[in-house]
Formats: structure tokens, sequence, C-alpha cells
């Protein structure tokens, strides 16, 4: 007869005990490990093989603009009565201009200018516009009334014309760009965290801190705001995308960067006439700006997938 006294087999045990030393193989291969929210969305991300390609791109292209000019011979003002309105060659891998200017340096310094200009627009869209959309949606009354009342204004505005009018008469200083690009980008993520704060201020974990005696600033800073930071690192990447897009449309049009300085708009607005005879002016910034773009987006619908998983379940 079998010993009715044998022990059935272990259960699993809880993460601390996989970390206590004696236990056997077979106990720790079945101790499960519990995950971080963050955790379990960074691997999601890391298995989304567009993002990831498009993140290794994107950083290359950092590197490229914010590194590559200190690595090179040539710079973007240099000029150069030799080499004039060369083709992409060994010396000069995207050619020359008709001042001889090598097209490499130019184009690094254009899209230095030009991410400087995206990524500010979308860090001060995103500071401003979360803190502005959890006061509004957590308060409520009147000073919501007030706050959406006001973000329906700015969203009227005209970003471009503004911003076109403001940088014409501050010399195309990349700062004012970014500067009113970004403040009127602030209403829309407003809107978006507002709705959000709308769905978990009747939470139970606020009720809870509440009960506890937590102030409002704590409850905003604490528990509303990093609960809201799925939907605001989504939206940075389109306002990511958005700001080179915002940016090479004000500088073809001739009111955004303006020389000395370059930026990747500006490099194609100047080459437009020179698109039959030297190609390569036009089409090397223009790669570039298709190139962030591009990166950006994939990169956005990566970690949108990740940080809301059902996402990835409804396309499956």
């Amino acid at each position: 007869m079998p010993d009715m006294k044998t022990p059935l087999a272990d259960k699993p045990e809880s993460p601390s005990v996989a970390s206590q030393p004696g236990l056997s193989p077979v106990e720790r291969e079945f101790t499960v490990k519990e995950k971080s929210q963050w955790q379990q969305a960074a691997r999601r991300f890391l298995r989304h093989r567009i993002a990831m390609v498009s993140l290794v791109l994107l950083l290359l292209l950092m590197l490229f603009a914010f590194v590559g000019p200190h690595f090179w011979q040539f710079r973007y003002d240099d000029v150069s009565g030799n080499d004039t309105s060369q083709a992409p060659s060994l010396k000069h891998p995207f050619g020359t201009d008709n001042l001889g200017t090598d097209s490499l340096a130019t184009v690094m310094r254009g899209a230095q200018q030009s991410l400087k200009i995206a990524f500010s627009i979308a860090l001060l869209a995103v500071i401003v516009g979360s803190i502005w959309g959890v006061v509004s949606g957590y308060f409520l009354g009147f000073v919501d009334s007030v706050l959406m009342r006001l973000a329906d204004l700015l969203l009227t505005i005209p970003a471009l014309a503004l911003a076109g009018a403001l940088a014409h008469n501050t010399s195309g200083s990349w700062w004012v760009i970014a500067l009113v690009l970004g403040g009127l980008s602030t209403p829309y993520v407003a809107r978006v965290v507002r709705g959000v704060v709308l769905s978990l201020r009747e939470r139970e974990f606020i009720e809870a801190a509440r009960a506890l005696g937590a102030s409002n600033t704590r409850i905003m800073f604490r528990h509303l705001i990093p609960n809201c930071l799925a939907v605001v690192i989504v939206n940075a990447t389109l306002l990511v995308a958005a700001g080179i897009l915002g940016e090479t449309a004000l500088s073809f049009l001739g009111l955004g960067v303006r020389a000395p300085d370059t930026s990747l708009g500006l490099l194609v607005s100047g080459a437009q006439g020179a698109v039959d005879t030297r190609p390569w002016l036009f089409y090397f910034p223009g790669i570039f700006i298709i190139l962030i773009a591009l990166t950006v987006n994939f990169i956005g619908d990566g970690l949108r997938d990740a940080l809301d998983p059902r996402q990835t379940r409804q396309r499956r």
C-alpha cells in the first residue's frame, strides 16, 4: 500500500523564497517572481520589433546630429571657393553647395537644430500640460471651467502663423519657435490628461489618500500624475514628430530658423530651386526629416502598445 502520508508537491513559493539558499532546482524552477507594471511594459516594448529598430535608428540620428560635428573635418559655416557645387564624393559624402560649404556638416547642424526645437516643444507641452490637466480635472467646478475655456481659446490660435511672426521679429531664434509651438501645444496635452484624471479621481486609492489626510498637492503629484504617465509619454512622442514637421513648414516658408544658422527645413527650402542641377542639396535633408518623423511615430506606436496591453490583445 502506498504511504498516504506522502507530502504533495510543494506549492510555488513567494519571490522572497527564491532568494533563500538551500532550495532545490525544482523549487527554484516553480518559483514565480512578481514583476511591476513598468517592467512588464518594458518587456512588451522590447518585443515590438519596429519600435526597437526605430529607437536604435533615432539614437543613431541623434549621435549623428549632436556628436558627429565634433569629429567631422568641416563646419557648417565654412566656405571654400575651391569645392563649389561638388557632387557626393569621399571627401564630401553629401556634396557641397554653390559656396563650397560641405553639405554633410550643414545637415548635421540642421538636424541638431530641428531636434532641439522638436524635443523642446514636447518637453514644454508635457510639463505644463500635465499640471494644467491634473489641476483642472481634480478640482472641477469654477477652476475647471476657467482652465478649459482658456484651453479652447488657445486651440483656436494658428500656431504656425504666430510662431512664424514672432520668430521673424526675433531673427529666427530657435527657442522662440520652440516656446510658441510648445506653449500652444499645452492645451492639447491638458485636455488629454484631464480626461484621464476624471476617471481616476473617484477611484478607491484616491479616496483612501483623502481619508488618510493627504493634501491636494500630494494627491495630484504623488498619485494622479504618475498614473497619467502612460498617456503623457505616448503624446510626447507625437509632439516630437509634430514639432519636426512644424519647424520644417516654418523654415520652408522663410519664417523659421534663418541664416547664418540652419535647420532641416531651411536646407530643403534653400535647395528647392536646385533640385534638377544639385539634387543632393534637397534630398539629403529631406530624407532626414522623413526618418526622424517616422522613427518617432513608430516609437510612439510601440509605447502605446506596451503601456496599454489591451491594444495588443485587440490586434491579435
